[in-house]
């Protein structure tokens, strides 16, 4: 089908002529939830990436534009890394090393502290750039999912962060008004 107006190049994806999007976007979100809900009961945040991965990679199925697309494909390279992290215990103080508290990424102030916690906040600011870039509704819904659980792992891993994170999230927010 040519012309279609949420891709550039006029092409659906192929898997959408079979199956509904909206099918696919319920099924990952009930999917996150199994998973959210299996990562708070063990108190592990790998549990939460891993149910993670294939939303990403339906993300990445889904994005057609050039920054999009990119922001994807960030989003997988950083769930990567963060399960890699985890798996193997790495920790790095990020922050310490480069003197900062603060780095401006993607038009977000992210706070640098241990790795494993920068890569969440990094998925939710590529999650963000999705929803705010994207004009498909299911690549919206699918940032959503994303986002939130971006901040899901952040809270079962470290639930003093994610109130600091909070904390800045909202002064900043202040801060603009």
């Amino acid at each position: 089908m040519n012309g279609y107006r949420n891709y550039p190049s006029g092409d659906r994806p192929k898997l959408d002529e079979k199956i509904s999007p909206v099918l696919v976007c319920t099924i990952m979100t009930i999917w996150m939830v199994v998973g959210v809900a299996w990562g708070f009961v063990a108190k592990s945040p790998l549990v939460v990436a891993i149910f993670l991965l294939p939303v990403v990679a339906y993300e990445i199925y889904r994005t057609r534009g050039q920054s999009t697309t990119m922001s994807s494909w960030f989003l997988a390279i950083v769930l990567v890394l963060e399960i890699i992290f985890i798996v193997f215990g790495i920790s790095w103080d990020l922050g310490k090393y480069l003197n900062l508290e603060y780095s401006y990424v993607g038009g977000q102030y992210v706070p640098l502290g241990d790795i494993k916690i920068l890569a969440p906040v990094l998925l939710a600011v590529f999650s963000t750039i999705l929803f705010i870039r994207t004009y498909g509704p299911y690549t919206k819904w699918l940032s959503v999912i994303i986002f939130a659980s971006a901040f899901i792992i952040i809270y079962v891993m470290s639930p003093e962060m994610f109130r600091e994170l909070i904390r800045s999230s909202v002064q900043r927010v202040f801060w603009y008004f």
